[in-house]
């Protein structure tokens, strides 16, 4: 699996610090468990963080940063699954099996359209934003649209292309609200992939937003 689009450093930055949303830092930790490039460039920020924080004077914590919580589980026994993990046909990386079961094959997927279905993962009740599974089918292009914030996506199996390129397993788009594309599921294999959002997705054309209220996208 080679890996060619990474998340940009604002979110590698957010990530360390631990102050990225819930739902983006989810699909972070399932993008840096199987990205050694990415999951070096975090190690390495932390460690620059670790040094300013020396600086400062301390202060207690309201509750636990996402992050913190992922780097916990690796020091508990999972870190030499997580590094050697490759999101295969059918099976979920590791840092979401635990909301979302093992496979691929056995998610509880829902009918949004014709040829696409979703899966909402649930996040903690005062979470901000929108996590799901999408799956397209072969061939299938979405409708062009932009987003009213940022989106963060992350391929799981197939892959999908648009005007910024093609996304592969593994590869993550990082995407803002200056965005707009045409996203076209690859023609043999579909796609299927993990997208957080904080806004409502803009489609342009009229049908789409008609039944964008019965999609909760």
């Amino acid at each position: 699996m080679t890996i060619l689009h990474h998340p940009g450093s604002e979110s590698l930055m957010s990530c360390s610090a631990g102050s990225m949303p819930e739902a983006f830092a989810a699909v972070m930790a399932a993008h840096i468990a199987v990205c050694p490039q990415c999951r070096d460039e975090l190690a390495l920020m932390e460690e620059i963080g670790a040094s300013l924080f020396k600086t400062m004077s301390p202060a207690p914590m309201t509750r636990e940063a996402p992050v913190m919580a992922a780097r916990r589980a690796e020091a508990d026994g999972e870190t030499s699954v997580v590094r050697s993990t490759k999101i295969s046909a059918g099976d979920m990386p590791v840092p979401l099996r635990s909301i979302a079961g093992d496979y691929l094959d056995d998610i509880a997927w829902k009918r949004l359209a014709p040829g696409l279905m979703h899966y909402q993962i649930p996040l903690s009740k005062r979470a901000i934003g929108d996590l799901r599974l999408i799956k397209v089918a072969p061939g299938m292009a979405l409708p062009e649209h932009g987003h009213g914030g940022s989106e963060l996506t992350l391929i799981l199996r197939g892959s999908y292309s648009d005007k910024t390129g093609r996304y592969g397993v593994g590869d993550l788009a990082d995407l803002d609200e200056n965005i707009e594309h045409k996203p076209i599921a690859d023609a043999v294999e579909g796609c299927i992939c993990l997208i957080a959002s904080d806004h409502k997705i803009r489609f342009k054309s009229i049908l789409a937003r008609l039944v964008q209220p019965f999609t909760g996208m």
